[in-house]
């Protein structure tokens, strides 16, 4: 399967810090080397395809300098840079991901993915419970109801490329977890202060 990560956005929540978003390092490395690792090193994942923009630049050189294929796109609106995206790749499913999830693993990319049925499922949307982020002592930015419970969207998906691009609306099935690796993310200066904190504990652990 081809992954797809979207590192293009402004970051306009994270405010002006001077770091692009997906640059900020956490645990010694920027975010989206840490998301670009764990797809490289899935046994499901072929293909890596990350979409940068003129928001993007400095995530563009890095990417290239350690020779990850990029697409330029407008940054402006996810959905035209999502089918801008698609139109470049050519497998039947794509996994999409931010690029702002620091702790996305290999194993749980490849949990996800062992989820997913392809004769079954046109859409498949990891979500996390909102109960997780209390532990976590973050707010998720954004709740969906979810058979009477409260989910945050994780941003990690897997898509039918092909009816997306002909505008057929997906039907979804979800992927329903409380693990930190889809759960933190950095959106703002608090959550990036947060998962800084956790990989400090962790390293205090070991």
């Amino acid at each position: 399967m081809q992954a797809l990560i979207n590192a293009g956005g402004k970051g306009t929540r994270m405010g002006a810090c001077g770091i692009e978003k997906p640059m900020q390092i956490v645990g010694g490395k920027p975010v989206v080397g840490r998301v670009v690792d764990a797809l490289l090193n899935s046994r499901n994942i072929d293909s890596v395809l990350v979409s940068v923009s003129d928001n993007t630049p400095d995530t563009e050189k890095y990417l290239r300098e350690i020779g990850i294929r990029t697409l330029k796109t407008s940054g402006e609106d996810f959905v035209k840079d999502l089918h801008d995206s698609f139109e470049v790749l050519d497998g039947k499913f794509v996994l999409t991901c931010p690029s702002d999830l620091p702790f996305i693993s290999t194993s749980a990319i490849d949990r996800f993915v062992s989820a997913f049925d392809a004769d079954k499922m046109e859409s498949f949307i990891a979500i996390v419970d909102k109960k997780a982020f209390k532990k976590l002592n973050i707010q998720p930015s954004y709740t969906r109801d979810h058979y009477g419970s409260e989910w945050a969207v994780s941003g990690v998906s897997i898509m039918d490329r092909v009816k997306t691009l002909q505008g057929v609306y997906l039907q979804e099935s979800f992927f329903e977890t409380d693990s930190r690796e889809f759960a933190v993310n950095v959106n703002t200066k608090e959550e990036l202060d947060r998962a800084r904190k956790i990989v400090d504990g962790i390293r205090a652990y070991i």
